[in-house]
């Protein structure tokens, strides 16, 4: 079994492996392809059947065995009509299959020239503003920069947008450049003879950098070859491979950088993976590169046209890694907002043809053709395949590297649900975590997890096996925890269960930092798995001024669901255990809680705490105002412990946004709030009789 773990670790310095999900083939005994058709206006056409496809490998016509067309629509965010930003979720779950798009936007920041890095960021900005849909998910990776640069898989566009700014620029000065003040150096002049040009100083730094960026793209797609039934796409921001290969007698490093580039595009085209090369630098002139070579000699292939040939070669480069892999190449434009339409309509709607190849010997490359009958139709798809070499097992890093106790009693269900990138939906849950104040320098974060009870078989005896384990940026496990429950319930109980929920409640102690939360459940007596991913920022509440905890809700309704275990010091702060429903009826009663912490203590001062229910037109319909003083800090950590119930009967079904806030009266000090979106519905008639 290959394993998963965060893909800027192993680009940024070692062999990406891959992973298996647990709704995914591993084994490569059938080969997938997937083909986009487009008319003579570029329309994608709909209306194909099997019978229109011809596949061929190396020229002999294959038998397809499956088909099928994916229709995927690009979802938006709920988003309050009174708020200028979508409200980022509390509560992650699968209930509905994931059925986005999946990318991998890879920032080369070693072909980035320095100048031009808020090119790049403005271009990533623009993809994820405006062409990633609240379905998709995408992981950032940079070819430098290292693991606190990247974001692991998430839909959370600010997390994505934070990583795309940490872009950093680190390409060598054009060869141009650096030929030309090799040119100038008096030791060269004088042992100057004919017409001949000076080597670049940087050909083997040039060569190194070349190679990263391949390498980095070849890693993605050989993780990427374990995920199977849908379209993978590396958005490749860069300016290009900037090494001349075809200048073989002078840039001895030709070979290896030619030999990479082959390794890259078999492994895509292996995985069947769509490499979009996009050149940030739109359309140019080379206008900051033209300025430092005017008026420089050319007699010795020097100047604006050395430049020029550069600028070509990079270009070819991100053409042929995008056309080989069933891709494109946004080259020489600034039109990136069409070009980024067409990516996404790529991904949204294609065509998924699948044969069995014939038996062949291990890492032989294969070509493949797809032809549609009907005249007048161009088709893109990837351009062929290598057997792949025989796999050997390894341990997962979940596994592996997770804490004993977690690793205790994990199934192999689990170890895979905990390596996917994309949640697993055989088991539903909801999943919320809240971060408090924990014993320095870690925070104490409650973890919530609710299983829909209609997917357990729930039998005396069985057992369910259910994973917490926390991520930090390094691809570290911090924490984590694993529970196995027994099924010993009472009548009453279980047909309870059966009918809402199962419950369990958990503490990770996490120390400050952003985290990817991970939990995954197995019901070992029906089989089902299921997985969720969950975004985490602890913040660092013993060294921040004034700050708060994440809002804990419950409600009278939401409570009847039976829960496994009690978190103790809440069970004297809520009428009921906390729940991760966010859609309520009208009849049920919200209770929550919070904790400010205010480090301000030894100056005496008061801190006023108010919490809002705001309607999605913006009016404010509940409210409720407390002043505390400073005098009364409560709890063994230092912060207010605050709590109000909040009635929905007068609040008309639609969308609502509970906000918690805080601030203190010291005036040096910003306020602080949480936010929590949710719905309200009117409760279900009773049937008339």
């Amino acid at each position: 079994m290959k394993r998963f773990i965060a893909l800027s670790v192993l680009v940024a310095g070692g062999a990406l492996a891959a992973q298996q999900a647990p709704t995914f083939k591993l084994a490569v005994d059938y080969v997938e392809v997937d083909a986009v058709v487009t008319d003579r206006a570029g329309n994608f056409v709909h209306d194909l059947k099997k019978e229109d496809f011809q596949v061929f490998e190396d020229n002999k016509a294959q038998a397809i065995s499956t088909f099928s067309i994916v229709d995927i629509p690009v979802e938006r965010s709920q988003r309050p009509l009174f708020a200028s930003a979508p409200i980022e979720p509390d509560v992650r779950t699968n209930e509905r299959p994931f059925e986005g798009r999946i990318y991998v936007m890879l920032i080369d920041d070693m072909q980035t020239n320095s100048l031009r890095t808020p090119r790049v960021k403005a271009a990533g900005r623009l993809f994820i503003q405006q062409h990633f849909g609240s379905n998709d998910t995408m992981a950032v990776v940079h070819t430098a920069g290292g693991a606190k640069n990247a974001q692991d898989f998430t839909n959370n566009k600010a997390l994505l947008l934070a990583a795309v700014d940490k872009t950093v620029g680190r390409k060598l000065e054009s060869a141009t450049l650096s030929k030309t003040t090799e040119f100038n150096r008096p030791s060269f002049q004088a042992m100057r003879v004919g017409q001949e040009a000076p080597l670049d100083p940087y050909e083997m730094e040039r060569a190194h950098d070349a190679r990263q960026s391949l390498e980095a793209l070849r890693d993605i797609a050989e993780w990427f070859a374990t995920v199977r039934g849908r379209r993978k796409t590396i958005l490749f921001l860069s300016e290009g491979i900037d090494y001349d290969v075809a200048d073989w007698v002078n840039n001895r490093s030709s070979f290896w950088v030619t030999d990479t580039t082959r390794e890259t595009i078999a492994a895509a085209t292996r995985a069947n993976v769509a490499i979009y090369g996009i050149d940030p630098r739109g359309m140019t002139q080379l206008e900051d590169e033209s300025i430092t070579v005017s008026g420089f000699p050319t007699d010795v292939g020097l100047g604006q046209q050395s430049l020029n040939h550069e600028f070509l070669m990079a270009n070819s480069s991100l053409r042929e890694l995008s056309e080989q892999t069933g891709g494109f190449a946004v080259i020489n434009t600034s039109q990136f907002a069409n070009a980024f339409d067409r990516i996404v309509s790529d991904n949204s709607t294609y065509y998924v043809l699948a044969y069995y190849p014939p038996v062949d010997k291990p890492g032989k490359f294969h070509n493949i053709q797809v032809r549609v009958m009907r005249p007048g139709l161009t088709v893109r798809a990837r351009r062929g395949y290598m057997t792949p070499k025989a796999a050997t097992a390894t341990l997962t890093r979940s596994a592996k590297d997770a804490p004993p106790d977690s690793t205790r009693a994990m199934t192999p269900e689990i170890r895979d649900a905990l390596d996917s990138p994309i949640p697993v939906s055989g088991l539903a849950m909801r999943v919320f975590a809240t971060p408090f104040k924990g014993t320095a320098p870690n925070a104490s974060v409650l973890v919530g997890v609710e299983m829909r009870g209609k997917d357990l078989r729930l039998n005396t005896g069985d057992k369910i096996a259910l994973t917490y384990m926390a991520m930090d940026t390094d691809g570290k496990v911090r924490d984590g925890k694993t529970d196995v429950l027994t099924m010993n319930l009472q009548a009453g109980t279980k047909t309870r269960v059966g009918e809402t929920a199962f419950r369990m409640l958990n503490r990770l102690d996490l120390p400050p930092g952003r985290y990817q939360l991970r939990v995954a459940a197995h019901d070992e007596g029906g089989g089902s798995v299921g997985s969720v991913l969950y975004d985490l920022d602890v913040p660092d509440f013993a060294k921040v001024p004034f700050s708060m905890s994440g809002i804990v809700l419950t409600s009278l309704s939401g409570a009847t669901a039976p829960t496994g275990r009690m978190d103790e010091e809440l069970r004297a702060l809520l009428p009921a255990p906390p729940v991760a429903l966010r859609d309520f009826l009208q009849n049920d009663e919200l209770a929550l809680f919070v904790e400010v912490y205010d480090n301000e203590g030894e100056r005496l001062h008061k801190v006023d705490i108010t919490t809002t229910v705001t309607s999605d037109e913006g009016k404010v319909l509940y409210k409720n105002d407390e002043t505390r003083d400073s005098s009364d800090i409560q709890g063994k950590h230092g912060g207010y412990g605050y709590t109000t119930r909040i009635p929905l009967a007068d609040l008309a079904p639609g969308l609502y946004v509970l906000t918690v806030s805080a601030q203190s009266r010291l005036g040096n000090m910003p306020p602080v709030e949480r936010q929590v979106q949710f719905t309200v519905a009117a409760p279900v008639s009773a049937p008339p009789r």
